[in-house]
């Protein structure tokens, strides 16, 4: 696991010291080396968090002949097959190392090489006779990369910071990227919250030549594939891929572990690790003793049941909660609004201190409609049969509820609910996972804007069954909001994170399932539930699922009132020239005096005005605008990355 990042000078030349102080703003991705490339067309640079031939695998690594330099980060799994067959083409290796397999892959296969890695990934690639440029990234995301072009130049880096590194880079808040954020309280790609800082889509390349740039996907046209012949038949399959996912990502020359949770998904990893390693797991989890959400019952079976080495973190008020807020603020590309974050900043903190590489659940319940939204979606259905009035009638009823400190109580669901069922079944999906609706974000701020989000929508194909969600959830909520989230958390303490539901062929798999393999009536993971039945202790089976984040709206009117009201201030908000006091100031006094919750639309912004503040984004849309004109001579035009494959 590493950090990459890369800066051509085709036309401009690249300031000193701009190389060295990209590299040192991701020292934390990559502790154990690092280095560069630097020719007359581009400076690449990488550091390197020492998982596989700790000996031989540093980077920057060359062909025989030098002509190309690959930087990447990431595991590739299936490395070992493809390097064999490389071998028997007559190509010899010097490293044992992934590295060296995916650039003389790319040699020998050209672009259509990425298609067949199976990991993660974010790769940069240069051959210097054909002046060209190459970035790639993995297929579900697992690892981050961001570009910026500027007067035929490009500038990337696995962090946003990379690219902040160069003095020519505005910090421009990005209004479509922001009103994205404010919704769904994640940024879909290619969006960022900077103007002109574009994320590469998952399972997409770039290609940067004679200062040309263009994406595409490197993925071939997907294949209709029958589903399974019976549940039996899927349960068998399932079972032999997660044996072959979990073994392939269980191999590591440093310590490893898994992190647990006590639900399903981690509890299935830890399963199939059990099985396949020869000594015994090291397991890690956070716990909230005292609380309804507390998770160590269930923890505590699992890992008697397996007999794991364990350790975990009892995450309570005692801890220093506003520090490691402000320190997510600096290692989060973006906000990470997520609250999430929180206990997983600690979970890793914990954990790196014992081991360097962690297997985790992530992607289970994308893939196998494991988050309640799902049969929020069906029961919508049946909601739209009444009339609009009632179901109105019904929130303003639900509206008189009294307000609890459950991190996601009775009442909350059901206000959630009933207004998300006012909406269509698009906007719905993302309301129940996001924050403001369209009407609260037009009172909030001033450049609320339907657009953007309209635009991430048309990724919704139509239809009403259940695989258009999942879809929909695999491509933006899973890549911007929860892989990011454990990237950036884990990345800041060195440590790798492994997901072996990620696996591509348990994605395939389970993209091909029939609906009711997933959720059958109001049960969840259908089909992993079937799979582990007599495998897990059946309180882990049956057991209601728990959101991985802390008390927020508990917590926003106690520990972290100070820093809530220290940071939400008039001043502050009214300076960015980007939010309407009045409407924050009732925010804050509705949650503060108990009228509702809404611990979650003001940890997003609280979040949000931590990160502006801390990387110094100008907010100042008007200025900016009129300044564009006059440079222009009056011309107008849009920052706004497209969503799908560009050139330019």
């Amino acid at each position: 696991m590493c950090g990459i990042t890369g800066f051509s000078h085709l036309r401009k030349p690249l300031p000193p010291g701009v190389l060295t102080n990209a590299l040192d703003s991701i020292t934390h991705r990559g502790p154990n080396q690092k280095a560069r490339f630097e020719c007359d067309e581009v400076s690449l640079g990488a550091t390197r968090l020492a998982i596989l031939d700790i000996a031989g695998g540093d980077q920057p690594i060359f062909s025989s002949d030098r002509d190309a330099v690959i930087v990447y980060n990431g595991e590739v799994f299936n490395f070992v097959e493809l390097r064999e067959e490389l071998e028997r083409d007559g190509i010899p290796f010097h490293t044992h190392c992934d590295t060296e397999v995916i650039l003389q892959a790319f040699l020998r296969w050209g672009d259509a090489s990425f298609a067949r890695l199976r990991g993660m990934f974010a790769i940069a690639i240069w051959v210097q006779s054909q002046r060209r440029l190459v970035l790639a990234r993995d297929r579900m995301g697992i690892k981050p990369l961001y570009f910026y072009q500027q007067d035929s130049e490009i500038y990337f880096g696995s962090e946003l910071k990379c690219i902040f590194a160069h003095p020519d880079v505005p910090r421009n808040i990005s209004l479509p990227g922001l009103n994205c954020f404010l919704s769904l309280n994640y940024v879909p790609a290619p969006y960022t919250l900077v103007e002109g800082v574009v994320k590469l889509l998952p399972g997409h390349m770039l290609e940067w030549k004679d200062g040309v740039c263009s994406t595409r996907s490197y993925l071939p046209p997907k294949k209709k594939s029958p589903p399974p012949a019976s549940l039996d038949a899927a349960c068998e399959a399932l079972d032999d891929l997660l044996q072959k996912s979990v073994k392939e990502e269980l191999v590591s020359d440093v310590p490893l572990g898994v992190w647990l949770s006590g639900g399903l998904d981690s509890s299935t990893v830890l399963h199939y690790a059990a099985q396949a390693s020869p000594n015994r797991i090291h397991t890690f989890g956070v716990t909230f003793q005292g609380r309804s959400f507390d998770e160590s019952r269930y923890i505590g079976e699992v890992s008697r049941h397996y007999g794991t080495d364990h350790t975990e973190f009892d995450l309570n008020t005692d801890a220093e909660l506003a520090d490691a807020i402000q320190q997510i603020a600096y290692y989060s590309d973006e906000p990470s609004a997520d609250a999430g974050a929180v206990p997983l900043w600690f979970l890793a903190k914990m954990t790196a201190q014992d081991v360097t590489v962690i297997l985790t659940g992530e992607g289970g319940d994308e893939l196998f409609a494991g988050y309640l939204t799902y049969r929020a979606n069906r029961y919508r259905e049946i909601a739209t049969k009444f009339p609009s009035s009632l179901l109105k009638a019904g929130l303003s009823a639900a509206n008189r509820l009294p307000v609890s400190d459950d991190k996601i109580s009775f009442e909350y669901k059901v206000k959630r609910f009933l207004q998300g069922s006012l909406m269509d079944a698009g906007k719905a999906h993302l309301f129940w996972n996001g924050t403001f609706s369209d009407e609260e974000k037009e009172q909030l701020f001033q450049y609320a804007d339907p657009g953007p989000l309209a635009e991430v929508l048309d990724g919704l194909r139509p239809g009403r069954d259940l695989g258009r969600f999942l879809e929909f959830d695999q491509r933006y909520y899973l890549a911007d909001d929860i892989l990011y989230k454990v990237d950036r958390i884990s990345m800041a303490h060195s440590l790798e994170v492994r997901p072996p539901f990620l696996d591509d062929r348990i994605v395939d798999f389970a993209n091909r399932l029939p609906d009711d393999y997933r959720l059958r009536g109001s049960e969840s993971k259908y089909i992993l539930r079937k799979l582990m039945q007599n495998k897990l202790p059946h309180s882990v089976l049956h057991r209601p699922k728990i959101g991985f984040d802390i008390p927020i709206h508990e917590w926003f009117r106690g520990i972290l009132r100070p820093l809530l009201l220290e940071t939400l201030t008039e001043e502050a908000v009214t300076a960015t020239g980007l939010f309407r006091w009045p409407y924050v100031r009732r925010l804050l006094d509705d949650h503060l005096e108990r009228r509702a919750n809404l611990g979650y639309h003001l940890w997003g912004l609280l979040v949000l005005f931590i990160w502006m503040k801390r990387w110094s984004i100008n907010t100042a849309v008007e200025e900016r605008e009129a300044a564009s004109l006059v440079a222009a001579g009056g011309a107008t035009g849009s920052s706004s990355p497209r969503l799908a494959s560009s050139s330019s």
